[in-house]
């Protein structure tokens, strides 16, 4: 299709900002992107549309449109939805390397323009799809019409019997047709994502096809709309081949109940448009996710570059609505980090372990249209950090608050993820304790880099570790960061100094003087000068608020190194 019938199409909302001259140039594809270099996305003839995320200042848009014009992409459309006014340093910037731009009215989603772009290019080889596609034209929209891809599947199974399902790569259900009764048991998507990403690492060509139990199955791979295919084969470009392992852990996938092995190629084609269309969808659901990304990215700056904790806190507020709307206290957190490592590989796996650590926080019985919006995670180099809001459940710390378990995290990802890592791949987690201020947010960091070190030291593809696991003396070594030896001794002592100051209480000398007197009750209360009944409830007290038991050796180790090291 041409340029010029994009801008003669009234409901797309595009206008032109320049390249009047170049209205005649194929489109042959459309991306989006906000990466400041999507280069090696590119295979050239997209429509390039944009949310200008990629742009801080003026001096961003002359290496951006440089970038896409080496490319060579038909044009770029920009938003409005985020800046208002397309920036003139970009108008300037396309105007001096003759690419046309196109202004997209912030009331247009780039999920229509999408729409629009792969029916016309793909309409031709796909005619049955296409005619399904304009006669449920709002399957795709995110208002209160729209079904998303759960409609789609429905006219799959619908207009030609095919029952579909579309899984996440450590194979959650992200949707199935709701009129082919119950969807798939949850280990049957989790053997059907295994057996996906099994066949994906081999580079074989999809649908990949297997037989579980009395059913045969087609897997599809559905890639975000900047992926492009993982292996060169006959008849394909240079540009289509690339390291699969750059996406097989973020890919999703659509599972269809019949055997592709005799299908015509008619057919083959409505499938692969299927997979185009459900692509629009998680495209849409990653750009949902940008905010979400942008302030877990901009507390983690302030963390690593040792901003004041005051500046560091005012960033947690604006963070807390977000991903706990309507919450009335302000929550605790944890910190989550993620690793991806390949065998000799050069591989970029910081976004990768972005997306995977999302989907593996995602909380199963939350409710909603995207189950992950509770969920911020940044990265950088090849590490993914999120940070994860816990509701505070008691307004003192009574050691009753919720939190994040590392292992429980892997419970249901760990085959599937095997599958996709075979034998040269890693994943690691390592989890914080939860923390109730941003003084103690860069300790919870470096708590969890540390916990996540502790869990790659380990045997296996796919290994977690948990601030548990380092909560002994054993963390207080002189190798390990000042910054989790701090979070070691806030965690076990800040319970009681918050407790004493609010009650006037006096738990801390109390712990001292008991620990100095080899826990004889007698002789404590002596010193303090306390009735040994009172002695009793103060330290009852104390372990109660800490979760300790001073009556085990372990724990009176700790604390007598907590108060040393404090």
């Amino acid at each position: 299709m041409r340029l010029r019938a994009l801008l003669d199409t009234d409901a797309l909302g595009l206008r032109l900002l320049g390249g009047e001259d170049e209205l005649d140039r194929t489109v042959r594809g459309v991306m989006t992107t906000d990466l400041r270099d999507p280069s090696r996305y590119l295979s050239g003839g997209e429509l390039v549309l944009t949310g200008l995320a990629w742009r801080r200042d003026g001096d961003d848009s002359e290496p951006f449109v440089r970038i896409l014009v080496q490319a060579g992409v038909a044009a770029l459309a920009a938003g409005e939805a985020e800046l208002g006014d397309v920036p003139e340093d970009l108008v300037v910037a396309c105007a001096r390397h003759r690419l046309p731009l196109f202004a997209v009215h912030e009331s247009v989603a780039f999920a229509t323009i999408t729409e629009h772009v792969v029916r016309q290019v793909s309409g031709e080889r796909a005619g049955d799809l296409a005619a399904v596609v304009d006669r449920h034209r709002r399957m795709m929209t995110s208002g209160p019409a729209g079904g998303g891809p759960d409609v789609v599947l429905d006219l799959l199974g619908s207009d030609l019997d095919l029952r579909a399902w579309v899984l996440s790569p450590t194979g959650r259900l992200i949707a199935g047709p709701k009129l082919a009764g119950p969807g798939l048991p949850a280990d049957l998507c989790a053997k059907l994502a295994a057996e996906h990403l099994a066949a994906a690492r081999t580079g074989r060509r999809g649908p990949h096809r297997v037989t579980l139990g009395p059913a045969t199955y087609s897997l599809f791979p559905i890639r975000a709309s900047g992926h492009r295919p993982a292996v060169a084969g006959p008849g394909r470009s240079p540009q289509a081949s690339r390291d699969v392992r750059e996406s097989v852990l973020s890919d999703w996938l659509l599972a269809v109940e019949a055997d592709a092995g005799d299908w015509p190629a008619e057919r083959l084609d409505l499938l692969q448009g299927v997979t185009q269309l459900i692509s629009v969808e998680r495209d849409r659901r990653d750009a949902v996710r940008t905010v979400r990304r942008r302030l877990a990215q901009e507390v983690l700056e302030l963390v690593q570059t040792g901003a004041a904790p005051a500046e560091i806190a005012a960033r947690l507020r604006v963070a807390a609505p977000v991903l706990l709307p309507g919450l009335g206290a302000a929550p605790h957190w944890q910190v989550v980090v993620a690793r991806v490592d390949w065998a000799g590989a050069g591989i970029e796996a910081g976004p990768v372990a972005q997306s995977l650590l999302e989907e593996i926080l995602v909380d199963p019985l939350a409710t909603g249209p995207e189950p992950s919006d509770r969920i911020a995670v940044a990265h950088t180099g090849d590490e993914a950090v999120a940070l994860v809001p816990l509701p505070a459940v008691s307004a003192e710390h009574d050691g009753s608050e919720s939190g994040i378990l590392a292992e429980a995290l892997l419970e249901s990802v760990r085959d599937p993820l095997s599958a996709g890592l075979d034998d040269d791949g890693q994943v690691t987690l390592g989890v914080s304790a939860a923390v109730h201020s941003a003084e103690g947010l860069r300790g919870a960091l470096e708590e969890a880099r540390h916990a996540r070190r502790v869990a790659a030291a380990r045997p296996g593809r796919v290994c977690a570790a948990g601030h548990q696991e380092l909560a002994s003396h054993v963390l207080l070594l002189p190798f390990v960061p000042d910054d989790v030896r701090r979070a070691f001794t806030a965690r076990l002592l800040d319970p009681l100094r918050d407790y004493d100051r609010r009650h006037r209480a006096e738990l801390i000398p109390t712990l001292e003087a008991f620990l100095d007197c080899d826990g004889s009750w007698t002789r404590c209360a002596t010193r303090l000068h306390l009735h040994v009944n009172t002695l009793r409830y103060r330290v009852g007290r104390i372990e109660q608020l800490t979760g300790r038991d001073l009556s085990r050796l372990d724990d009176k180790l700790d604390f007598f190194l907590a108060l040393r090291m404090s």
